[in-house]
This record gives C-alpha cells, sequence and structure tokens, in this order.
C-alpha cells in the first residue's frame, strides 16, 4: 500500500472516531492536528494504519485538552 492510501486511511479512521465520539473540533485546526500527528509518526517510520490513527487520535485529544485549559484561564482572568 503506497504512503498515500496509508495516510488517507489512518486520517479517515482517526477523524471518523473523533467526530463520533463529539470530540471533533474546528474542522481545519482538526485536520491539522491529526495530519501533523500523523507525519510525525511517518518521520519515525511508523506506517501501521491503526498506530497511526490511534496516535493521532491521542494527540488530538492531548491538543483538545490544552486548548480547553488554555480557554479556562483566559475566561478566568479575562
Amino acid at each position: 500500500m503506497s504512503i498515500r492510501c496509508t495516510v488517507e486511511s489512518a486520517f479517515f479512521i482517526a477523524w471518523s472516531c473523533l467526530e463520533q465520539s463529539g470530540e471533533l473540533g474546528p474542522p481545519d485546526e482538526s485536520a491539522n492536528v491529526i495530519l501533523d500527528a500523523i507525519e510525525a509518526q511517518l518521520k519515525t517510520g511508523e506506517r501501521r494504519q491503526l498506530m497511526l490513527a490511534n496516535r493521532a487520535i491521542d494527540a488530538y485529544r492531548a491538543h483538545a485538552t490544552l486548548r480547553r485549559s488554555s480557554w479556562d484561564r483566559q475566561a478566568r482572568f479575562g
């Protein structure tokens, strides 16, 4: 399977999972976070679709948590 197909499949898996769970945020930002996570893994040699997708989901959730805590701080301190 080509790298392109692998990336597309991993992205689709991650996107679908986050969408179904209601965790998906703004589309552009969400896509960038997922693709950045997949790209970082590809650079280390990872090629397994499910591993790419699962780690991208974890990275997205970590990003979303940081984003939420940042918004909470801004709301508290104006």
